[in-house]
């Protein structure tokens, strides 16, 4: 039996936040291995370099680079490697967020987590060496079948569920869940990939507005504090989607989406089982306080009676 992908690379291990933007100049050619541009990011500690790994196929595209499939030379294992250009993370500002999100999903080890083993950098890239999902992205599975039964939903729900009790067990809150930020591992199961908006509790009790509008809480939306709860929420639209291909306050413009959120204006198509629409309403509730909590989730009869038990 094949080994897994990635499963001897050992993840990035610090004690302090990575520093690797530093001022550059804009137009270098991507992923040219043969030069010797690449310098390990702190020689002292055993790292990586671009000419550790053969560059295979591109498997996506991002607002600030590409994901490519890679293989490490010397283990011959596979792995993703996201390649980041720091002029475009200047020019955005984000140059922060990334450092959150290396700093937070390095330190993660879950099965429905997608795994940060290592981080390099040369003069003009960052590179994040990723565990590699092969059947790729759950958000183009969801639109392939317009919408998923009970059984596969309530089998997400689960894995996801499990993933962010870890999560809040770790203090992180996640903040942008949705299924572009999803990815199916070799056996199917989901993995939670973008950590871009996560936050460290409860430093992360502010009002920042971030996210996805059609996944965002009312209290974030009301300029309110917010804590892990706004994970619940986020399950909850979630698992909606999952049922019936798009988010229950889905409206014509942002004001109208809004306003559904707020109003918690929550319909469902006749197709949706009682057993559903009683777990997603107990997650959506404008009051983060009244969330059924993640524990229960797991408890719900509709989870139990529907999830498929993880592949051996």
């Amino acid at each position: 039996m094949a080994k897994e992908p990635g499963r001897v690379l050992k993840p990035f291990n610090s004690s302090s936040g990575p520093d690797i933007i530093s001022p550059v100049k804009p137009g270098t050619a991507l992923l040219q291995a043969k030069e010797n541009t690449s310098t390990c990011a702190q020689p002292e500690r055993k790292q990586w370099c671009l000419q550790d790994f053969d560059i295979g196929r591109p498997l996506g595209k991002g607002k600030f680079g590409n994901v490519y499939l890679a293989r490490e030379k010397s283990t011959k294992y596979v792995v993703a490697i996201k390649v980041l250009f720091k002029s475009q993370l200047q020019k955005a500002g984000v140059e922060h967020q990334l450092r959150r999100e290396i700093e937070i999903q390095s330190h993660l080890s879950h099965p429905h987590i997608l795994r940060l083993f290592q981080y390099f950098h040369d003069k003009t890239r960052v590179y994040l060496v990723l565990e590699y999902a092969p059947k790729g992205e759950l958000y183009k599975e969801l639109m392939k079948n317009t919408r998923f039964d009970e059984k596969r939903t309530a089998t997400y729900m689960y894995q996801m569920t499990s993933a962010l009790l870890y999560c809040h067990s770790k203090k992180v809150i996640h903040r942008d869940i949705k299924p572009e930020n999803l990815l199916l591992g070799l056996t199917g199961d989901l993995k939670i990939a973008d950590f871009g908006w996560s936050v460290h509790a409860p430093s992360s009790r502010r009002t920042t507005l971030c996210g996805t509008l059609d996944y965002l809480p009312p209290e974030m939306i009301e300029g309110k504090l917010h804590d892990e709860k706004v994970d619940l929420w986020s399950l909850g639209v979630l698992c909606y989607e999952f049922l019936v291909g798009k988010p229950p306050f889905e409206a014509e413009t942002n004001s109208d989406t809004y306003r559904r959120i707020t109003k918690v204006d929550l319909q469902f198509p006749p197709y949706v089982s009682h057993p559903a629409r009683n777990l997603i309403s107990m997650l959506l509730k404008h009051d983060p306080s009244q969330r059924i909590t993640l524990e229960k989730v797991l408890e719900h009869p509709w989870i139990k009676e529907n999830q498929r038990p993880a592949a051996p």
